[in-house]
């Protein structure tokens, strides 16, 4: 039975989508704010998350964000009804799929059956090697030449996200948006600082492997070498 991880506020929706997706065959599990969904997330491994994005706490783009840095599992998020920027912002960010609000709890089923139906080869593994450099997504480690790579956990975030998107640019704002969240208030002297510290870690991998490079007067990206 596949495990599905609602995250919703509202408590009298939450439990309306519990109703539906079990009388389907899913279990189901809630919860009603950003923190406690992230905890659940790595305690349950949910088949798949239904995301709402109006959340206390972390709000759903920050709990999208962490999703996405450890995990491939599949997002549905749930927007307010005529958001296309929502929509195309979690797009981008790597939600599969979305539903807004007021939905039909049919509608629901249906797409969280159509994203489940995906064929297996779509996801991507749990493990990126990239050279003699290995980041593992299940355990949020690092590692070069079997040799444990030391990154604090925000360091590490930022390290997934540019392996999973190997020699694509990401401005800082960017950067900040997708790995800090939107709602951090910090300055782009974050990611550099961040870099900084990444490039010292990963001071052991060839560069002819690959390499965080500076981008002049865009940000950054992780450049490898094309086979």
């Amino acid at each position: 039975m596949q495990t599905i991880l609602v995250v919703e506020d509202d408590e009298s929706i939450a439990l309306l989508v519990k109703v539906y997706l079990e009388k389907a065959g899913y279990r189901v599990q809630a919860a009603s704010d950003g923190d406690q969904a992230l905890a659940m997330f790595s305690e349950i491994n949910p088949s798949l998350v239904l995301l709402d994005l109006m959340l206390p706490g972390k709000d759903g783009w920050e709990v999208l964000s962490e999703i996405r840095a450890r995990s491939s599992c599949p997002v549905i998020m749930v927007t307010a009804r005529g958001a296309v920027e929502d929509r195309l912002k979690g797009l981008d960010r790597g939600a599969d799929d979305y539903i807004s609000k007021p939905f039909d709890p049919d509608e629901v089923v249906a797409r969280v059956r159509a994203v489940l139906r995906r064929p297996a080869l779509l996801v991507e593994p749990e493990v990126f090697r990239i050279g003699s450099l290995m980041v593992d997504f299940t355990s949020r480690t690092a590692s070069v030449r079997g040799e444990p790579v030391p990154l604090i956990p925000r360091d590490w975030e930022l390290l997934a996200f540019l392996v999973r998107h190997p020699n694509k640019v990401f401005t800082r704002s960017q950067l900040l948006d997708y790995v800090w969240g939107a709602d951090y208030d910090g300055g782009d002297r974050t990611v550099d600082t961040a870099v900084k510290r990444i490039r010292q870690s990963l001071r052991d991998w060839p560069p002819d492997e690959g390499e965080i490079a500076t981008i002049r007067g865009a940000g950054y990206m992780l450049r490898v070498q094309e086979k």
